[in-house]
């Protein structure tokens, strides 16, 4: 079988809400998009979010690495995502780890490369 794209979809309650999150926070590039399904292309992957979600609470097991986990959380709280756990020191070093939603109810992960 040749795979022609992979991408991972999401559920969204408000379809434009989402995209704006997703380009914003991210940096995302629109594919896509419409009423039903629209994609963002984010570091070289893709976000399908699809319409109709009704805003509850999903793992999505979704992790965005960047530079600064205290920062992006801000983003992300900025853009009207919330944190469900925010970013902790951990044995002297910088927070590797922030546990996010974004405006649809959507749990996402913020990482940082870590030293060792």
């Amino acid at each position: 079988m040749k795979v022609e794209r992979l991408k991972y979809v999401i559920w969204a309650a408000d379809m434009n809400r989402a995209v704006q999150f997703y380009v914003t926070v991210f940096g995302g590039t629109i594919l896509k998009q419409n009423d039903i399904i629209s994609e963002v292309s984010i570091c070289d992957g893709i976000i399908g979010i699809h319409g109709g979600g009704e805003g509850t609470r999903t793992w999505t097991g979704l992790s965005f690495q960047v530079a600064d986990v205290i920062a992006g959380a801000a983003e992300i709280v900025a853009a009207g995502g919330q944190l469900t756990r925010e970013p902790q020191p951990e044995n002297g070093e910088p927070p590797h780890l922030a546990m996010c939603m974004d405006t649809e109810g959507n749990e996402i992960m913020l990482t940082r490369k870590r030293v060792h």
